[in-house]
């Protein structure tokens, strides 16, 4: 197998090229054709979903800045106890989701059902009276939302592979940071043009809207999403496309699904891929989570509610630039080079953090250049992808397991090194930038190691 690198170096307009070419020449019709169609459905609905995804996950951020602090006289840790009620759920109903996922029966209709589900009460929020209901409400949503990330990684890493698969995860992963940023102007506009409209105040207003826009979304997914390739075929693929699919598969060493019982968990506990992949993902969980909250520093900073909702959404823009450049990049040029100069970013940034007595300018910089992470998880999900391409249970079962271990960190971590309020709280965080710095590092540390292992054994006689 390897990883898909051309041997040849590539002049810019080479790059360039290669950089769009979705669909070789080289390629016969009928793969371009089937690409196409795939690209069309699989790509079109897994990018609104996950768009509205982190729209509705975000949202309760910007509202929390907006008003919801100050109208349900919130001044302790409470944002911290929402996003552990959320998470709690998202932890506990990953593996379990990620598993029905890999049902080919289930492929099709899973995703579609539960955003149906988590859009109603996404709009449910905007009733809320006190903040047990929130709390009630986002543990609702993580459950739902649970297997939408991995599940995602899941579908495309079963019809895709090679150079395919790492640009079409990046261009979908670009929809994370798209549906943060747009979280902030719809927030921003919200504030501005809807507050006391029908008696409700900006922030409940977010989520109406929210709500208007997953539905609709979902139910598009009943129609157009195809699962995997062994799922009830969807109407725009004939037998000859699945029989292709099937196919490519097989050329590509990707194992079709098989039967699910205790020796998935036995054989994937003998390898070295979970271990290495969820270490990863840990370290990913911790270091990326103060880096979101741009908004509390504008808030202390004293800038208003509009500038605290659109101002984070610069590192929203750099992300999606990073999440598909970086990623395409990584098919390109060997992956562990564009890891090495995100990681370094990010801990050049931690470490201003870490001394945070500096000029403005450098700390809205040092604020921004955490937007370059934007492609660490979507190559490092591809690269699981592609190193575990042999086994499409195990590949399951480590994709659940890196968001439930990893976001189970998010449960308690927060509460220890990113307290809200107090003197070590948002956004100075004496303990958690340090920390962060660390974790950083030891996420490339345990990135290199997963390509450095898997090549030494992928050209051992042994392996």
């Amino acid at each position: 197998m390897g990883e898909p690198k051309p041997g040849k170096r590539l002049s810019p307009l080479g790059l360039f090229k290669e950089v769009f070419n979705w669909y070789p020449s080289e390629l016969p019709a009928a793969e371009r054709k089937l690409l196409f169609k795939l690209d069309t459905s699989i790509l079109t609905f897994a990018c609104l979903c996950f768009f509205i995804k982190f729209l509705d996950q975000t949202n309760i951020s910007n509202a929390y800045v907006s008003g919801l602090k100050e109208d349900f006289s919130l001044y302790g840790d409470e944002l911290n106890y929402i996003n552990v009620c959320y998470f709690t759920a998202y932890v506990i109903f990953q593996v379990p989701g990620m598993l029905l996922m890999s049902r080919p029966k289930l492929a099709r209709w899973l995703l579609p059902t539960l955003e149906v589900l988590w859009g109603i009460v996404t709009f449910a929020q905007c009733r809320v009276t006190n903040i047990q209901q929130i709390y009630a409400c986002r543990f609702i949503i993580g459950m739902l939302e649970a297997p939408v990330f991995a599940g995602t990684h899941f579908i495309l890493g079963s019809w895709y592979s090679g150079p395919e698969l790492f640009k079409r995860a990046g261009t979908w992963f670009v929809c994370n940071p798209l549906g943060t940023m747009v979280s902030g102007y719809l927030q921003s506009a919200a504030y501005t043009n809807l507050s006391g409209v029908y008696g409700m105040p900006g922030w409940k207003w977010l989520f109406i809207i929210d709500g208007v826009i997953t539905v609709p979304c979902a139910l598009l997914g009943f129609w157009i999403f195809p699962g995997v390739p062994d799922s009830p075929k969807v109407f725009f693929l004939t037998d000859a496309d699945v029989t292709l699919a099937k196919q490519r598969l097989e050329r590509s060493g990707i194992r079709r699904p098989g039967k699910l019982d205790f020796d998935v968990f036995k054989r994937t506990l003998s390898r070295w891929h979970i271990y290495v992949f969820v270490f990863c993902y840990i370290c990913m969980i911790i270091s990326s989570y103060p880096a979101g909250y741009m908004n509390l520093w504008l808030k202390s900073e004293g800038y208003s509610v509009q500038q605290i909702n659109t101002l984070p959404t610069v590192t929203s823009a750099i992300n999606i630039v990073a999440s598909w450049l970086g990623t395409t990049l990584a098919a390109i040029y060997p992956s562990w080079v564009i890891y090495s100069i995100v990681e370094g970013a990010c801990i050049f940034s931690s470490l201003i953090m870490i001394i945070w007595n500096v000029p403005k300018p450098l700390k809205f910089i040092a604020w921004y250049l955490f937007g370059l992470a934007g492609c660490a998880s979507p190559i490092l999900y591809s690269t699981v992808n592609t190193i575990v391409k042999g086994d499409s249970e195990e590949r399951a079962l480590i994709l659940g397991s890196m968001m439930t271990i990893g976001y189970s960190f998010n449960v308690w971590v927060p509460l220890l090194l990113f307290p809200t309020a107090g003197p070590d709280g948002a956004p100075r965080w004496r303990k958690g930038w340090p920390v962060t710095l660390v974790f950083f590092f030891l996420l490339w540390a345990g990135f290199i190691t997963a390509i450095v292992v898997h090549k030494k054994r992928y050209v051992s006689p042994a392996a």
